[in-house]
């Protein structure tokens, strides 16, 4: 499915990010994306930040093998057996990243005021080094990256329909990552990311 030479690894101290902005074929990943809004049992969790809670900005599901949960910012879901075409993706992704993923956590994103803040995925279950990998699909959304310690912005890619990216190795240690909101009239967007629950 993949253009491997299109591969393009992120220059960043401390980490271990390759894009792949070919990963899936434009018309293949707007199908899929038409597919899962139809299908996905989508839902909106309250969250709590600095103490006030709120809807969570952007609709989620989880997916995944042997009945393990998944934890984040007080919200914890049960997932779903996968799907015929989430377990094929995923055993795609299990060959290009070396990995068994366990998991999918699906969020849709249904126009540019859905957003997901500034975090790491640093949750227990998923260890010490943590792979992610994500899949984009729909609408082009800016992915931002920043470090920890200085908190400054030292990345900024426009994650387009059908892309992958891949997180692994220190990555969640040092560095944090958005989808922040967008004043644009865009369209939904759904990124699929697939982890390793231990």
């Amino acid at each position: 499915m993949e253009l491997f030479n299109s591969a393009m690894q992120l220059d960043l101290p401390s980490a271990d990010i390759t894009y792949h902005p070919n990963f899936m074929a434009p018309d293949k990943a707007s199908k899929f994306f038409n597919h899962l809004v139809d299908q996905v049992p989508w839902r909106q969790d309250n969250i709590t930040v600095f103490g006030k809670t709120h809807p969570q900005p952007r609709l989620t599901a989880l997916y995944g093998m042997y009945g393990k949960t998944y934890s984040y910012s007080g919200i914890t879901m049960k997932p779903l057996e996968f799907t015929p075409d989430l377990l094929a993706l995923k055993n795609e992704l299990d060959q290009l990243a070396q990995t068994t993923f366990t998991t999918c956590l699906l969020n849709y994103y249904r126009d540019g005021k859905d957003s997901n803040g500034w975090h790491s995925d640093d949750e227990k279950e998923l260890g010490t080094n943590p792979i992610i990998a994500s899949v984009s699909l729909g609408a082009e959304r800016f992915f931002q990256l920043r470090n920890k310690k200085t908190k400054k912005t030292k990345k900024k890619l426009l994650l387009q329909n059908g892309s992958l990216l891949i997180m692994k190795g220190e990555t969640q240690h040092f560095w944090q990552h958005q989808i922040p909101k967008t004043a644009k009239s865009i369209g939904g967007r759904i990124n699929l990311t697939f982890r390793v629950i231990r």
